[in-house]
């Protein structure tokens, strides 16, 4: 039987040997950690603590500020020491909490609850909620706004995005791997929240391990069933997955439940079950830390608002040549200026990268008209044109050409014989316009 894939598509070196075989560990808990009040898509929150005040692991520090978006709480327990700005990965000063550890590791009360599958939809949702759970593939879009879907959109089908075809990173395939009944336990509260009765996991071909464990995990379940994935990037992309999985194909502009489908990441699986079960809000996540350009790649499990700095310097350090380091994958990921910067909800990766790796295009060329990315965008788009457009201020134009429809998986940039920065072109064409 052929392998459920898309058209178009690249298949870059994935390089996940490096760290793929590193089980799951700790990190050290930090001395401070900085907690970001914006982790996730939507509006901000708001504080609920105050200078001097003692929190314990797991309280609530700051409060929704609308619909879409997520509360956000204290990983370690401490004292708050300071309240202000501090830069996220992407260089933007960020509203965040900063707390002292006392490294006493209190938890506030959790209400554990063995019979979770016994409460009502409403009340699984109410527990998604508090937890502050958003997506963690990278896009950290809150989990409780897409499993509010309006009546007129019912869904009839959950898949968990187990594909992580970005590559280096290895977080979903350890947490497929160690903790697989987890993830299976995450998904059927998912298909009870929305009242569904067809479940799938896609897994890429390339992780026949994992794979493996999720289907020993699922044998006892008739309605859930493991997708085996083509390797090809990105194949992991939500729209790309559907079509896969279940051969719907998502219109332009339109969203997953318009072909009445949920797709979640498989850490976001992990967080659901913990928070029904253990009532145990998202305080911690694994981080790949990886690339030729640290001295012992790991997949950690990292409290939220750990430092960057931290983590490679428990991962023995940088070595000499390094060029870039990237917060998430190489295709997706973004290149941060320092590592001062805080693990949020959204940090799958920490990519290291020396100087071989790294290809420095200042100045680039004229399109070539070649056509290599219009033949390989997932999206059935017109990259070059994008490019073009936008490098000459023609942002409106673009928009002609269906701007917002690319979701910047950096497809076009990576096939480019002339290195044209097309998907950052792309994204300043998103900055100077409306959709």
């Amino acid at each position: 039987m052929a392998l459920a894939t898309f058209k178009g598509g690249i298949h870059p070196p994935d390089k996940k040997e490096l760290a793929k075989d590193k089980s799951i560990t700790p990190a050290k808990s930090p001395q401070r950690v900085v907690i970001p009040l914006s982790q996730h898509l939507g509006a901000p929150c708001k504080p609920i603590v105050t200078i001097g005040q003692e929190v314990k692991k797991g309280e609530m520090v700051g409060e929704p500020g609308g619909f879409v978006s997520a509360p956000v709480h204290s990983s370690v327990s401490g004292k708050v020491i300071a309240i202000g700005e501090f830069p996220n990965a992407m260089g933007k000063m960020v509203n965040s909490i900063v707390i002292e550890n006392d490294g006493k590791e209190e938890w506030t009360g959790l209400k554990d609850n063995p019979d979770y599958m016994k409460l009502s939809p409403d009340e699984l949702k109410e527990k998604i909620k508090a937890a502050g759970i958003v997506g963690m593939g990278g896009a950290a879009f809150p989990t409780v706004v897409k499993l509010s879907p309006p009546k007129e959109k019912p869904i009839d089908t959950v898949i968990i995005n187990g594909a992580e075809c970005e590559p280096y990173l290895t977080a979903d395939y350890r947490l497929m791997i160690e903790k697989s009944v987890e993830v299976i336990e995450g998904l059927k509260i998912l298909m009870k929240v929305l009242g569904v009765n067809k479940g799938f996991v896609g897994i890429e071909n390339n992780k026949p391990d994992a794979i493996e464990k999720m289907k020993t995990a699922v044998k006892n379940e008739p309605n859930i069933e493991v997708c085996a994935l083509e390797v090809k990037y990105p194949q992991g992309a939500e729209k790309m997955l559907i079509k896969a999985a279940t051969g719907r194909e998502v219109p332009p502009r339109a969203l997953p439940m318009d072909v009445k489908v949920v797709v979640q990441n498989v850490g976001t699986a992990v967080a659901v079950y913990e928070a029904a079960r253990y009532g145990k809000p998202l305080i911690e996540r694994v981080v790949t830390v990886t690339g030729e350009g640290i001295n012992n790649p790991a997949n950690m499990m990292v409290k939220i608002g750990t430092m960057i700095s931290d983590l490679v310097e428990q991962c023995g350090g940088l070595k000499d040549d390094v060029a870039k380091v990237i917060s998430g994958g190489p295709m997706m990921g973004f290149a941060i200026s320092s590592l001062d910067v805080a693990v949020t909800k959204g940090t799958s990766g920490i990519l290291v990268l020396p100087e071989e790796g790294v290809v420095h295009a200042e100045e680039f060329g004229p399109c070539i008209r070649c056509g290599r990315c219009i033949d390989i965008c997932p999206m059935g788009l017109m990259p070059s044109m994008l490019g073009i457009l936008s490098e000459k201020g023609m942002y409106e134009e673009a928009k002609e050409y269906n701007l917002f429809d690319c979701f910047e998986c950096g497809s076009c940039t990576f096939s480019c014989p002339a290195k044209r920065p097309i998907v950052q072109l792309v994204r300043l064409a998103k900055s100077q316009t409306k959709p």
